[in-house]
C-alpha cells in the first residue's frame, strides 16, 4: 500500500509524497535531470503520432531544453502545483512516456490525469496500468473527491483508457480547448468520484 502523510488542504506544500508509484509493469516517478536524453528520444520516436494532440511534439527541442523542462516540473512538484511523472518499465528502467496529476484543486481535492506513450510502448496496456495506479493513489492517498481524464474528442485511443477502467463519461465540452492548430476543439470528459471508485472492480487487485 502506498502511504503519504496527510496535509491540510490549505497548505499542500507540507504533503509528504512517495518517491515512486508502482504497478505490475510500470514504475512512475518524478523526473530527474538525468532523464532528459531518454525523454527526448521517446518524443523523437513518436513525433508523428503525438503531433495531432500535443503541441509540444512540434517543437525542435534539445537535451538542454528537456533539462530546463524537468527543472520546472521539479519546482511544480515541490510546490504541489502539478505532479509530473515519468512512466518507466519497472524491470528494465526504459522510459515509456509521461503522466501526472494536473489542474489540481487542493480545496476540493480534484485531479486530472494526463498521459502519453512513445510509439514502441503503445498497445501493451501501459497507459491503462498507469491511469489505474494514479487513480488508486489519488483516492487512497490524496483523498481525492474527483479524478478526471480529458481528451480531444477525436482521440479514440486516449478515450479507450478511461472507458476500459470504468470512468463515467460526463459529456463533450464544445470548443473548450485549443487544438495544436490553435483552433477550438471539442473535449470529452470522463471522471470518477469516491462512490464510483468504491464500485470499481479493479481497485483491490
Amino acid at each position: 500500500m502506498i502511504r503519504a502523510v496527510a496535509a491540510s488542504v490549505a497548505d499542500p506544500i507540507h504533503l509528504s509524497l512517495p518517491d515512486t508509484l508502482e504497478g505490475p509493469r510500470v514504475l512512475l516517478r518524478p523526473y530527474a535531470e538525468r532523464d532528459a536524453a531518454a525523454v527526448l528520444a521517446s518524443v523523437d520516436e513518436s513525433r508523428e503520432s503525438l503531433a495531432p494532440w500535443m503541441i509540444w511534439a512540434h517543437a525542435d527541442h534539445t537535451v538542454a531544453d528537456y533539462v530546463a523542462h524537468i527543472r520546472r516540473w521539479q519546482a511544480r512538484w515541490v510546490l504541489r502545483e502539478e505532479l509530473h511523472l515519468g512512466i518507466f518499465d519497472r524491470h528494465t528502467g526504459r522510459h515509456l512516456g509521461g503522466t501526472g496529476l494536473h489542474r489540481i484543486d487542493w480545496q476540493i481535492r480534484r485531479f486530472e490525469i494526463g498521459y502519453w506513450l512513445r510509439d514502441s510502448a503503445v498497445g501493451h496496456g501501459y497507459a491503462t496500468e498507469t491511469v489505474q495506479v494514479l487513480t488508486r493513489f489519488a483516492f487512497e492517498v490524496l483523498q481525492a473527491n474527483r479524478v478526471e481524464v480529458r481528451m480531444d474528442a477525436h482521440n479514440a485511443r486516449s478515450r479507450a483508457v478511461p472507458q476500459r477502467l470504468g470512468f463515467l463519461y460526463e459529456g463533450r465540452l464544445r470548443g473548450a480547448a485549443a487544438g495544436v492548430d490553435g483552433q477550438p476543439r471539442d473535449t470529452e470528459v470522463f471522471a470518477v468520484l469516491p462512490d464510483d471508485y468504491a464500485r470499481l472492480v479493479w481497485r483491490t487487485s
